[in-house]
């Protein structure tokens, strides 16, 4: 959430805000309103119920002077119906005002381009140049069942459209570049957590993905409680301190997770139908910090060359964008994108998000940080580091040979071997 005193003080900035993030401006206009009401009600039944307090006293006094209260007593009894009636107005509207809060999204860096959708995203840097395109390599769905690593039939099934059955070197290949990601992170100061992947909805709410985006994810119920299963390791990992006092001195906290992710891609139809690029259920390893307000910005971009690190260590080729205002998701404050090549589609595909979250997390999951005798709030930071599905298929496109895959030299230790065969 953001901060409620930015918006009382200054509605139209985050009306402007709302607009470049292509959503409705008035929103901020009807929370000022709700709010100024809200206000306005609390105001008014903190008087009455002082009023009710000292007729209460006068009550009890002329009753030890032995005095008629009835007067008082009837003044009393339409204080008290007062107080009911503005109660359950001020109930009303603090839930209206709640929920409003709720959906509105952060705001924008000051240093995020102004723009509508993906095509106003800004190319920051390249690294590598792509050595195969389509002409020179199958897709990797077609790759993978030539070489029976991949059955997208019996995926679907078992689970349904978007799932996917696969075995052999393929699964090898997957299970060899969790352990190299989450060791490479490892390296770098991040502490591996071990997390559900299934959480309870006040999880959800605490990272941004309630109420907002209920239908893009799975529930289960237990025990007339909903649960919800994970569309990020962002989620259990940021909740770690929810509702926690931190002290400074701990800070950054740099944890990194390998999780599997569910998502329903609602919306995706007709998007990368073949292969694993979308999938309802797929690997990912995850990076997530917790830092002071001064030092969000410098950890975003240092996150950012922790994620690009995997890509390098892999040699596949990569862009890294910033992603303009209507692109951005809801909790972040800014978001780099890197897009890493792939060679039968001829262009660069999403394999990782870096996003800066500022405090709008931290004020949904109540997470304090304590400095000098005051509470303020920490930033939380989030990034792909990588999405392990969309690693595989960039390898077994860019490494691929006529005869068999080639493995990259920072894999040929998890793999046990530098070549695999086709058959």
């Amino acid at each position: 959430m953001i901060d409620i005193e930015i918006v009382r003080k200054d509605p139209d900035f985050v009306a402007k805000a709302l607009h470049n993030r292509q959503m409705n401006p008035d929103m901020a206009l009807d929370f000022k309103m709700l709010d100024t009401e809200w206000k306005n009600v609390k105001s008014e039944l903190d008087a009455l119920r002082a009023r009710k307090n000292q007729t209460t006293a006068k009550i009890v006094e002329m009753k030890k002077a032995e005095k008629d209260p009835s007067e008082i007593l009837n003044e009393s009894k339409e204080i008290s119906d007062s107080i009911e009636r503005l109660e359950k107005r001020e109930k009303e509207i603090s839930e209206q005002r709640y929920n409003l809060w709720a959906i509105i999204p952060n705001i924008p860096d000051a240093s995020v381009p102004i723009g509508k959708d993906s095509n106003d995203n800004v190319e920051l840097k390249k690294s590598g140049k792509p050595k195969k395109k389509s002409t020179d390599v199958l897709p990797h769905y077609d790759l993978g069942i030539r070489e029976g690593v991949l059955d997208f039939e019996r995926g679907a099934k078992l689970g349904g459209h978007r799932f996917t059955v696969m075995s052999g070197w393929a699964n090898k290949l997957e299970r060899a570049l969790i352990n190299f990601m989450l060791d490479i992170h490892v390296s770098r100061g991040y502490r591996e957590m071990w997390v559900p992947a299934i959480v309870k909805e006040e999880m959800m709410f605490g990272t941004g993905q309630l109420p907002k985006f209920r239908e893009e994810f799975y529930t289960t119920e237990d025990e007339g409680n909903r649960l919800c299963l994970i569309p990020t390791a962002e989620v259990p990992l940021t909740n770690l301190h929810s509702g926690e006092i931190l002290e400074e001195s701990d800070l950054p906290k740099k944890y990194v997770a390998f999780t599997p992710c569910f998502r329903k891609e609602a919306g995706s139809y007709g998007k990368d139908i073949k292969g694993i690029i979308r999938q309802h259920q797929f690997d990912k390893v995850e990076m997530v910090k917790i830092t002071a307000p001064e030092t969000s910005s410098k950890e975003h971009d240092l996150m950012l060359n922790d994620a690009e690190n995997i890509l390098k260590l892999l040699d596949l080729p990569y862009k890294v964008i910033t992603l303009c205002t209507g692109d951005m998701g809801f909790s972040a404050s800014k978001t780099y994108d890197i897009e890493v090549w792939m060679p039968s589609q001829d262009k660069y595909r999403e394999i990782s998000s870096v996003s800066n979250c500022t405090d709008f997390q931290a004020r949904r999951m109540k997470t304090k940080l304590r400095r000098k005798g005051e509470f303020v709030l920490p930033h939380t930071l989030n990034g792909s580091g990588l999405a392990v599905g969309r690693t595989l298929v960039a390898i077994m496109e860019n490494f691929q040979e006529k005869d068999g895959l080639k493995i990259p030299k920072s894999l040929i230790n998890y793999m046990g071997t530098d070549f695999v065969e086709f058959k």
